[in-house]
């Protein structure tokens, strides 16, 4: 049951754990695509800007999701583009398995965070990987990764 004593972790997830997800799995996309000789650029947030750090540019709701846009690549395949694609919740997945083995391995301790950290990453994973197109029509990666296939084309930007 969710009670008054919940509100400080309820925070923590929202203006903490998921940006940092969201930072993991829009860098998962940049590694990848710069691999391949992209130019890139990629956001945290929506709405105003409030910085700039290279190509990464931080908005005023910094928690509310993220986007990855990649253009000019030097090896411009379909894996290339489908890899770039499925990197984001790659990251996602290794960060957990880190973080996993670090419990284990008693150098973390096991605490609510990193279980708040893994359900969200997870949750992410799924809805990312989920094909679908949002209202504005964006397809998600999921999506994107069967346009790619399918019909080999690469859309712009990715979540």
């Amino acid at each position: 049951m969710f009670t008054f004593s919940d509100i400080p972790m309820f925070f923590v997830n929202f203006f903490v754990i998921l940006p940092i997800i969201t930072l993991i799995h829009e860098a998962g996309h940049v590694l990848i695509a710069r691999l391949f000789g992209g130019k890139i650029k990629f956001c945290i947030g929506t709405g105003k800007t409030v910085f700039h750090i290279g190509p990464l540019e931080v908005k005023k709701k910094y928690f509310m999701e993220g986007w990855c846009q990649y253009e000019d690549l030097t090896y411009n395949r379909t894996w290339a583009h489908v890899a770039i694609y499925a990197a984001g919740s790659l990251f996602n997945i290794i960060v957990i398995l880190i973080m996993n083995a670090l419990i284990y391995a008693d150098v973390i301790p096991v605490d609510l965070f990193f279980y708040q950290f893994t359900y969200f990453s997870i949750y992410f994973i799924f809805f990312s990987l989920m094909p679908y197109r949002n209202d504005a029509g964006k397809p998600s990666d999921g999506m994107a990764i069967f346009d790619v296939i399918r019909y080999g084309k690469a859309e712009d930007p990715i979540d």
